[in-house]
């Protein structure tokens, strides 16, 4: 498979209290390194505050990283005109469709706007690349939408306008964050295979952000597990998912909601919601997890564990 986009040792720490406590470093994204094949989409998974934005956002901003380098087609991104090829090839869609777009613009403009940025075409180009756009995310009929205002469409017209947006500069990948959890659970399945048909269709790569592993599993191809700013498991999302090597994997599946009444009363070793590691060097995970050993006070390396996955941990489940 041709890699796309390739991270090594990305790494960004902040500092965080001071006015009425000391000093506390927050390791956001710490020594993060993956691999992004061509047509493939590759999931980023884990809780609120794990890295997973963070470290999206360092993607297509690598100067912001106190550490580490981003390759796109196999080229390290190194100054600004790297950087402005990257942001052609490479677009976001954020998580929430009200935010994501200009209140104050009409829809043509807002998914005109990277190709003004970029100097993409002459005003006719432009306008024929928004009606296009607009079509590949089934919003019609074109013209109509072009020349509404976002608050005149729904939250899912909204988000389909910012993937349009997006595809507007015809890039080979998205890094979409998150981009149906603001919506209503009828229509995160619309929005996921209509993606899906993108992908197909357009050849597009997919960095898929997400807390929810059940959209993970249904649209996703590999995974990599975020946990305090490290990836402690990677794989085939159904490897992954189904037979998971670490106990933070099992935690986050525990969480999912599921319908059978049985579950409730299921044991769920480890949870999720337990207090976070306050403890110094080795496994972030180890003050949470039942099954940690002595020799996880030291930091566990992400190492290969065969079949195309990759896990951080002394005691695994499997």
């Amino acid at each position: 498979m041709d890699e796309i986009l390739r991270a090594e040792g990305i790494s960004r720490i902040f500092e965080d209290g001071g006015l009425l406590g000391p000093k506390r470093i927050v390791r956001a994204v710490d020594d993060v390194s993956f691999s992004v094949y061509k047509g493939e989409v590759f999931v980023l998974a884990g809780e609120s505050g794990s890295g997973k934005s963070t470290l999206a956002n360092l993607i297509l901003n690598p100067a912001e990283a106190d550490s580490g380098k981003v390759f796109f087609g196999g080229r390290a991104v190194d100054g600004a005109s790297d950087l402005k090829k990257v942001r052609m090839s490479c677009q976001m869609v954020h998580q929430d469709p009200y935010d994501s777009v200009n209140p104050g613009m009409k829809v043509a403009d807002i998914v005109a706007e990277p190709l003004e940025i970029h100097g993409e075409g002459d005003k006719s180009y432009r306008k024929k690349r928004v009606l296009e756009a607009l079509s590949e995310v089934r919003l019609e009929p074109p013209a109509e939408i072009a020349a509404k205002h976002p608050h005149m469409l729904s939250g899912g017209q909204r988000q389909r306008v910012a993937l349009a947006r997006a595809l507007a500069l015809k890039p080979g990948i998205i890094i979409a964050d998150e981009p149906v959890s603001m919506l209503d659970v009828s229509i995160r399945a619309e929005m996921l295979e209509l993606m899906s048909g993108l992908r197909k269709s357009h050849g597009i790569t997919f960095l898929y952000i997400t807390h929810d592993l059940a959209t993970a599993r249904h649209f996703g191809d590999r995974i990599a597990v975020m946990y305090s700013g490290k990836i402690v498991e990677e794989g085939p999302v159904d490897t992954v998912l189904l037979r998971p090597a670490h106990p933070y994997t099992q935690a986050l599946i525990d969480a999912i909601s599921e319908p059978d009444p049985g579950n409730l009363h299921r044991e769920k070793i480890i949870r999720i919601n337990d207090p976070p590691n306050d403890l110094r060097g080795g496994c972030s995970f180890r003050s949470r997890c039942p099954y940690a050993i002595d020799r996880c006070a030291e930091e566990p390396e992400l190492e290969d564990a065969g079949g195309g996955r990759r896990v951080a941990c002394f005691a695994r489940l499997e």
